[in-house]
C-alpha cells in the first residue's frame, strides 16, 4: 500500500452511516449529544498501515556516514560543476559520476542491491529511530512549510549524516524547493509535495501530506461531516519493514502541523502513534525485490489496482489505469466506467444516505443551506471548512486544490 486509502475508508464510513440512520443492525456508530448527529463507539480504533513509508516528506530519511550509501561517491569536480543538474534517482551519467575503484566492496554491493522504480537502492539499516542509540540529531518539529531546513547534524554517537534517501515527490509551485545539491543537502524538508516522482505532475499531494491533513481534519472528509460530531482520527499509523526513520515519520506527520490553533470544537492536532513492524508485508516493494533475479530487468510500478471495502455491494474495486478492468475506450465517460470510490460515486452514495432519511431528521447544515453540486454539499460542512482554511492558513499555504469546476457535478 503506498498512498492514503480515504475513498475507500469513506466507502465504508458511509454504508456504516446508513446502518445507525436505519436503524437496521449494528453500526460503529452512537448517537451523539447533538441532533441528528454521529459519534464513533468508544470502543473502537482506526489503524493505518503503510507496506513502505509515505511518499514526500516522511521519505527524506538521514543517511549515516557507516551506511551503505545509494551510489558512488560524489566526486569534488562533480558537485562543483554547474552544468551538471542532481537528478532525483542519484544515477549521473557514467562520464560523469565514476567510482573510484569498481571493484571495491561497496561499488559490488551497489551492483547488486535491489533498486525502486525510481532507481534508487534501499537498506534496512537504518530502521526505527525512536530509541535506538545512532539516531540523528535532524529534529524540525516546529518546521513549517515557511521555514524549509535541509537535513544535516551528527548521531549521539559521533557519526555523521551524509546523505538523505530521495523522495521522487516534487515541491509544490511556490515552495522554497530543493537546493539539489549532493548528499544530505540535497531535500528540503517540512515542504509540501505532489506525486508522481516521474511524468507529468499531478493536482494530488504527497501521501505525507495527506496523512499529516487526516491527523488535523479527521479521515472521513467533508461530506459524512455532516453526520458526525466529531471527525474521525487515526490512533496508529504501522509502516512495515523498509527504510525508515521515526523522526521523519514524526516531523511529517505531527511536526509541521503542531503549531495550528484557533480549530473549531473537535478538532485539533493528534498525537498519532507511530511505529514500524518488523514483519516483511510479502507483497511489499522490498519482498519482491529480494525475490527477483538480477536479469529480470527493473521493478516498475503496475497501473492496476485493487480496493477492497467492508460493503455488502460489490465490495471488490479492480481498476486498470484508473478505469474498471474491462473498461474499452468506446466505454469511457459511461456509468460502467467508473470507480466504486470515485468522487462521483461516493457522492451518488451520500445522496441515496440522505434520500434513505426523512428531510426533518437531516443534520441543521443541510436542512438551513439546501445544497445541489457535490462543491456546495461540501463547503456546506461548516466547522471541517473552517478547520480546513485554519490549517490552510497556518501551516499548508501553498496546498493544491482542484478548481471547483471540477466538482460541480449534480
Amino acid at each position: 500500500m503506498h498512498r492514503p486509502v480515504q475513498n475507500e475508508e469513506e466507502r465504508y464510513l458511509l454504508h456504516q452511516l446508513h446502518l445507525a440512520a436505519s436503524l437496521k443492525e449494528d453500526s460503529i456508530f452512537v448517537p451523539g449529544t447533538q441532533r441528528e448527529l454521529w459519534k464513533l463507539r468508544p470502543d473502537l480504533l482506526f489503524v493505518f498501515f503503510s507496506s513502505h513509508t509515505p511518499c514526500g516528506d516522511a521519505s527524506i530519511i538521514p543517511m549515516l556516514q557507516f551506511e551503505d550509501q545509494p551510489c558512488c561517491p560524489v566526486s569534488r569536480d562533480w558537485a562543483n560543476n554547474p552544468s551538471v543538474e542532481a537528478s532525483d534517482n542519484l544515477e549521473a551519467p557514467e562520464d560523469k559520476r565514476k567510482c573510484e575503484d569498481s571493484d571495491s566492496p561497496v561499488t559490488k554491493k551497489m551492483r547488486l542491491e535491489p533498486r525502486t522504480a525510481d532507481g534508487m537502492a534501499h537498506h534496512q539499516s537504518f530502521g526505527n529511530q525512536e530509541s535506538g542509540p545512532n539516531s540523528p540529531d535532524v529534529s524540525s518539529s516546529n518546521l513549517t512549510a515557511e521555514e524549509p531546513a535541509a537535513v544535516t547534524g551528527m548521531a549521539p554517537g559521533g557519526a555523521k549524516v551524509v546523505d538523505v534517501y530521495r523522495t521522487g515527490a516534487k515541491c509544490v509551485p511556490g515552495e522554497a524547493g530543493d537546493s539539489g545539491k549532493p548528499g544530505a543537502a540535497y531535500h528540503r524538508v517540512g515542504l509540501l509535495r505532489v506525486k508522481p516522482g516521474r511524468g507529468d505532475r499531478t493536482c494530488s499531494m504527497s501521501c505525507s501530506d495527506k496523512l499529516a491533513r487526516w491527523n488535523v481534519l479527521g479521515c472521513q472528509g467533508a461530506l459524512l461531516m455532516h453526520f458526525l460530531e466529531e471527525p474521525i482520527y487515526l490512533s496508529a499509523v504501522v509502516i512495515g519493514k523498509c527504510p525508515y526513520s521515526q523522526e521523519a515519520m514524526q516531523r511529517a506527520l505531527i511536526g509541521r502541523c503542531q503549531n495550528v490553533s484557533a480549530l473549531p470544537e473537535g478538532f485539533g492536532v493528534q498525537e498519532v502513534k507511530i511505529q514500524q513492524s518488523d514483519l516483511l508485508f510479502e507483497q511489499s516493494r522490498c519482498a519482491v525485490q529480494a525475490k527477483k533475479s538480477e536479469n529480470q530487468g527493473r521493478l516498475v510500478p503496475c497501473g492496476a489496482a485493487i480496493s477492497w471495502s467492508a460493503v455488502p455491494e460489490q465490495p471488490l474495486d479492480v481498476t486498470a489505469n484508473g478505469f474498471p478492468q474491462g473498461t474499452t475506450k468506446k466505454g469511457i465517460g459511461r456509468l460502467q466506467a467508473r470507480s466504486r470510490i470515485s468522487k462521483v460515486e461516493l457522492f451518488r452514495s451520500f445522496q441515496k444516505l440522505l434520500s434513505s432519511i426523512s428531510e426533518d431528521k437531516w443534520p441543521d447544515s443541510l436542512r438551513v443551506q439546501k445544497p445541489v453540486t457535490y462543491h456546495e454539499y461540501k463547503e456546506a460542512a461548516s466547522t471541517y471548512q473552517q478547520a480546513w482554511s485554519a490549517l490552510r492558513k497556518q501551516a499548508f499555504g501553498s496546498w493544491i486544490r482542484n478548481p471547483p469546476d471540477y466538482q460541480q457535478f449534480k
